[in-house]
């Protein structure tokens, strides 16, 4: 009995040699020259006339064998693709998570667009934002995002004083320094917020996509090792085609 993975593994050198063939074949009937032959032969109008020795030409493609070695060619690829896809349809594994089964009796074609969406998957999750770790977030209830605690800051102004570097004598005046003064004139409170997640969140979610991925391809390997029936539907093909 043949395994759906056998099939699998072959399909592609089938498809290959049969597109070959099936091209080495459109070669030949496109050469006029191969599907022609001639016989001719030569005769005096007396007996002093020249003798001229015959002439003749094999013919090499003969149409009919053509189509009979491409037909042998597309069998193979015929029954080897029929095969698979009724295969297909019967094949099914469980995806199972430990011990929990997420989906029961699934067909090999879904489990392969199971794998394609979880590697999408598998990437956009892994680049998803998380909260900067030098803040302390918590939950805020009235808006449901990430808050840190309020931090109080001091808003200052400059204002400009003046230092005197020499007093005013009777023949110079005094020289003065003019600088400026941070003076404190409030108060900010920041409370900064986020729509982030935790890069606990993030880890436990590229934890659970990378389990169901395993789980999935364990499960198309499963699916993959099911005894199929081979199919013979290449002969009924041709044999209504060149028969």
């Amino acid at each position: 009995m043949t395994k759906l993975n056998q099939i699998i593994a072959v399909e592609k050198g089938v498809k290959s040699k049969a597109a070959q063939d099936v091209n080495g074949a459109h070669q030949k009937v496109q050469k006029p020259a191969l599907l022609a032959g001639i016989s001719r032969t030569y005769q005096p109008k007396d007996e002093e006339g020249e003798q001229l020795p015959p002439e003749s030409t094999r013919v090499q493609v003969q149409g009919e064998d053509v189509l009979r070695e491409m037909a042998a060619s597309l069998t193979r690829l015929f029954d080897v693709t029929a095969t698979k896809d009724w295969a297909n349809c019967t094949a099914r594994a469980d995806v199972t998570v430990e011990g929990r089964t997420i989906l029961a009796e699934v067909p090999v074609g879904y489990l392969l667009f199971l794998e394609k969406q979880l590697t999408d998957l598998h990437a956009f999750v892994k680049k998803l934002p998380t909260l900067d770790a030098a803040e302390s977030w918590s939950r805020d209830p009235s808006t449901d995002w990430w808050k840190t605690d309020p931090v109080r800051t001091i808003r200052t102004k400059k204002v400009p004083r003046n230092h005197v570097k020499a007093e005013a004598t009777e023949k110079h005046p005094a020289q003065v320094e003019v600088y400026y003064e941070d003076v404190p004139i409030g108060y900010w409170t920041t409370v900064k917020f986020s729509g982030a997640l935790p890069a606990r969140r993030v880890n436990e979610l590229v934890e659970r996509v990378e389990k169901l991925q395993q789980a999935v391809k364990f499960a198309r390997e499963e699916a993959n090792a099911t005894e199929i029936t081979d199919q013979r539907a290449g002969d009924a093909v041709f044999g209504y085609l060149f028969g």
